[in-house]
């Protein structure tokens, strides 16, 4: 299933839909340490603030003064890496 990215009422969260279902809901922070490899690659990202986790979803929230344009392309790249999109 290819990654399939979507709009969310909060204009700097964008979810992505990745075909894969997470064990239990996850949620990482830009400068706060994480040992998991995907949530740190998708925190490398210029602009992004936090990752979530769950069911079969990720939702990035960028800083206000980032844009879309740079960062949703990046994150699907680094997810469809991982999900095999």
């Amino acid at each position: 299933m290819p990654v399939t990215p979507s709009p969310t009422p909060n204009p700097n969260a964008l979810k992505f839909t990745v075909g894969a279902n997470f064990e239990a809901p996850k949620s990482f922070a830009q400068g706060m340490a994480t040992d998991d490899s995907l949530a740190g690659s998708l925190l490398a990202i210029e602009g992004v603030t936090s990752v979530f986790m769950s069911a079969d979803f990720v939702t990035i929230t960028k800083g206000p003064d980032s844009y879309w344009d740079t960062i949703a392309p990046a994150a699907q790249k680094i997810l469809e890496d991982e999900f095999g999109a």
